[in-house]
């Protein structure tokens, strides 16, 4: 399975072995098909569901209400009304749709979860599911409505909505109702059965969806800082020495030490560096100085999130929770999202840290006190700007990190007539985290663009192999400043490199 290729990628999902790279595939187009072995468990747990029925049992959610009318009990011809009534009334999301790429993405998880056999569904309902990724058929899914408890109920509501074909779709590139994109697909609506629809709402996916993707591009970027960061610290004329490998020995964080490796490779041989060998600077600023310990704490942070996601990728989130081997039908909380809503507060700090040493590289490169370069890095300052408002762009990106960045999980609002009396914003960390690691790639991108530019009048002395492979590159997409002019088109441009 290539990430690169999803047209040529299967993704088996068997609820056990789904990586995020395999999540990040089928959110841009990759196929999937459940296993086998998915399949002789969810039946396995269907009977228990169905054996459970027929013995009278008590079972909540199966037959009985929900949250705080879990006392309720229901009749067995009211089953299938009490499920799709479940459905239809927590689908009450709102805002903004989710993109298509992270619907996809949603979908994936949701069947990988069920595929677990944990959750008491037929495999017909979770093979309409994975059809509807199959089909191209993407819920209407508002962003806003979750608070992560019962997991992210809002949202997954509205999923199982267009299930049952109602709510509306995106289908080959038009919003319609669900029912009619399910007809020109060739699918039927679901009807569903006793504990189906509490199966498919409960759960953690659209915030471990959200994360998912947010964090790969994350780690995408804690590479590309090293890389911008050489470029930095060249046209700054900056020491090499902090990356010498006895100080990360020394100090052994396995993301430090990875950094500086990555800066070691790539400044190796610089002319720059050989121009300014005797200058007599003693030490450089920390934005330079301490990037593998900055970076390479962003670094083990991202690790950290990526445990938590992975786990979470493969795990059962429902409630209650099947287990057919002793015939059990157990009540619990698998479905709150703490784990995933802390690891997702982490993410959006380390991103936000990644952004504000980026943005006091940019001051340095574009501030004449601290640099040997024209201010702004203008060809003919005062009659041009140069790079000025590009650097207040940075840092209002960098002041709205700050303030995305306070926790979203250290906050609770009981819901549910106190039934669900903490509660952990997981969705809502999630959105947060996405935004700051988006604004960190921006900040970046500028970072890069004033590097490129510092670094061209330099020549030509060129900085380190890796630096100047990166300088180069950049300069095929965007070219070099020699007067004003509108800079949004070459930060996009940036940020697409």
């Amino acid at each position: 399975m290539s990430a690169r290729s999803p047209a040529r990628s299967r993704i088996l999902l068997d609820g056990q072995s789904l990586t995020l790279e395999a999540v990040e595939a089928v959110a841009d187009g990759a196929e999937v098909a459940l296993a086998a072995s998915a399949r002789r468990r969810v039946a396995a747990a269907r009977r228990t569901v169905l054996d459970a029925l027929r013995s009278g049992r008590r079972v909540y959610g199966v037959n009985t209400g929900f949250g705080q009318l879990a006392q309720v009990r229901i009749e067995p011809q009211d089953l299938a009304a009490l499920q799709e009534n479940l459905v239809r009334s927590h689908a009450a999301g709102v805002g903004a749709p989710l993109p298509e790429r992270t619907v996809r993405a949603v979908l994936a998880l949701r069947a990988n979860c069920l595929a677990r056999g944990h959750s008491g569904i037929r495999i017909e309902t979770l093979e309409l599911l994975v059809e509807l990724l199959r089909r191209g058929i993407h819920p209407f899914v508002p962003r806003q409505g979750s608070v992560g408890a019962s997991g992210d109920l809002a949202p997954l509501a509205h999923i199982a909505l267009a299930m049952i074909g109602e709510g509306e779709v995106f289908y080959r590139g038009r919003r319609m109702a669900a029912r009619r994109a399910l007809r020109r697909a060739g699918l039927a609506p679901a009807r569903l059965g006793p504990k189906e629809g509490l199966a498919l709402v409960n759960g953690t996916q659209v915030m471990t969806a959200v994360g998912a993707l947010a964090l790969l591009r994350a780690e995408r970027l804690a590479t590309l800082a090293d890389v911008v960061g050489a470029m930095s610290l060249e046209a700054l004329k900056g020491s090499h020495r902090p990356f010498d490998p006895r100080l990360h020995e020394a100090r052994p964080h396995p993301g430090a030490a990875a950094s500086a490796a990555n800066f070691r490779k790539l400044l190796r041989g610089s002319a720059i560096e050989r121009s300014h060998k005797d200058c007599g600077r003693v030490q450089d600023a920390y934005s330079l100085r301490c990037m593998p310990q900055v970076h390479g704490a962003v670094r083990d942070a991202l690790s950290h999130v990526r445990r938590v996601l992975e786990i979470e990728a493969n795990a059962s989130t429902d409630n209650p929770m099947v287990f057919p081997a002793g015939g059990d039908i157990v009540a619990g909380g698998s479905f709150h999202g703490q784990p995933v809503a802390l690891a997702l507060d982490y993410l959006a700090s380390a991103a936000s840290v990644l952004a504000s040493i980026s943005e006091r590289r940019i001051e340095r490169l574009l501030n004449p006190a601290l640099s040997d370069l024209p201010a702004f890095l203008a060809r003919e300052p005062g009659l041009h700007s140069g790079f000025m408002l590009a650097q207040v762009t940075a840092a209002a990106l960098v002041a709205e990190n700050k303030v995305l960045s306070h926790p979203a999980s250290v906050d609770s609002i009981p819901t549910s007539a106190a039934k669900e009396d903490h509660v952990p914003m997981g969705m809502l960390a999630a959105s947060k985290a996405e935004q700051v690691v988006e604004h960190a790639a921006t900040v970046l991108a500028i970072e890069a663009l004033a590097a490129a530019q510092a670094l061209d009048f330099l020549l030509p002395l060129r900085a380190g192999p890796g630096a100047e492979a990166a300088r180069r590159a950049l300069r095929r997409v965007v070219p070099r400043l020699d007067w004003d002019r509108p800079l949004a088109p070459d930060i996009e441009a940036a940020r697409r490199l």
